[in-house]
């Protein structure tokens, strides 16, 4: 065992890359939670996006199109979730763990042919002589476009809850649907939109993982993911930038256990393997017991009245 056999540059730069997919999907989940929706269908819209983004990727030979039908992919699985609790009223829990269920079915029926074949590569975003400066270069430039779309995404959603009146709208639902159904804004209309975009977020999420990180299509390569997005925004409080740190550091000890296996620490593979999620468990435990900052209508089903 030779721990300096481990590159620490080499090993932020990848962790970046192991947390994009799950900060595509706990950012989406976060949107859909503040609207006051809890939808458990992660896991089944990110492999949905997963097999949709790698069909795509394959026939047309363009990794862009395939991230395109991620997306659309993902939301379309989602508009089942939004048709199930937002207009037959049902049971939000039940509807989203039928749709991680039906995602994960469709998926291996789907990718029964694209076992053992290639997508095609995406280029890394050439940035000039900022990819070679000393540590910063490797670690922050020369990365794929999907990665700094998910950093953008982060950004955008904090300033739209923060500071639009989209995103005041969005939290006034999220909060109390009843009043904000008085004042005249149309609940269920702005809950399928942030599903929908949810959708989308977690299809992405999906594909970056069958086209970038693990560039194959094998039944149920998102591994829980999906579940772990969810876990991510309770314990992030609801908050986009906690969301990034949570991410980064489930894709940090990710990536650590990988590299401890590669050096030969003596520690059985099984423990190391299971390590990111014991560790996501235990923070979620410490870090989540205020819930003050949850949404007042998350989960509830929303009456409309007249």
């Amino acid at each position: 065992m030779d721990l300096s056999d481990i590159d620490p540059i080499k090993l932020i730069a990848t962790l970046m890359v192991a947390a994009t997919p799950l900060l595509l999907a706990a950012i989406g989940e976060l949107v859909v939670e503040k609207a006051g929706v809890l939808n458990l269908g992660v896991e089944g819209m990110m492999i949905t996006g997963a097999i949709s983004g790698f069909a795509v990727a394959v026939e047309t030979g363009s990794p862009w199109l395939g991230f395109l039908a991620a997306a659309a992919g993902g939301a379309l699985l989602s508009v089942l979730f939004a048709i199930l609790t937002q207009v037959a009223l049902a049971n939000h829990v039940a509807s989203g763990l039928a749709l991680t269920l039906f995602g994960l079915g469709l998926s291996a029926l789907i990718g029964q042919s694209y076992g053992g074949q290639k997508p095609p590569p995406m280029a890394e975003v050439d940035l000039g002589p900022l990819n070679d400066l000393p540590v910063v270069g490797p670690i922050l430039f020369g990365h794929d476009p999907i990665l700094y779309l998910s950093l953008g995404l982060v950004a955008a959603v904090w300033a739209v809850l923060k500071y639009s009146r989209m995103g005041l709208v969005l939290r006034a639902v999220g909060e109390n649907h009843d009043a904000a159904h008085a004042l005249g804004y149309k609940v269920v209309r702005i809950r399928v939109l942030a599903i929908l975009f949810g959708g989308a977020c977690a299809g992405l999420g999906g594909a970056y993982i069958s086209l970038i990180r693990v560039p194959q299509w094998t039944d149920g390569m998102t591994a829980g993911v999906g579940w772990i997005a969810l876990a991510l925004v309770v314990f992030a409080s609801w908050k986009p930038w906690r969301v990034l740190a949570g991410a980064y550091l489930f894709g940090g000890v990710t990536v650590l256990q990988f590299n401890l296996q590669g050096v030969g620490i003596a520690i059985p593979v099984e423990y190391l393997s299971m390590s990111p999620y014991v560790i996501t468990i235990i923070v979620l435990v410490l870090l989540s017991r205020d819930k003050s900052s949850a949404p007042g209508s998350l989960g509830r089903i929303f009456h409309a009245s007249s």
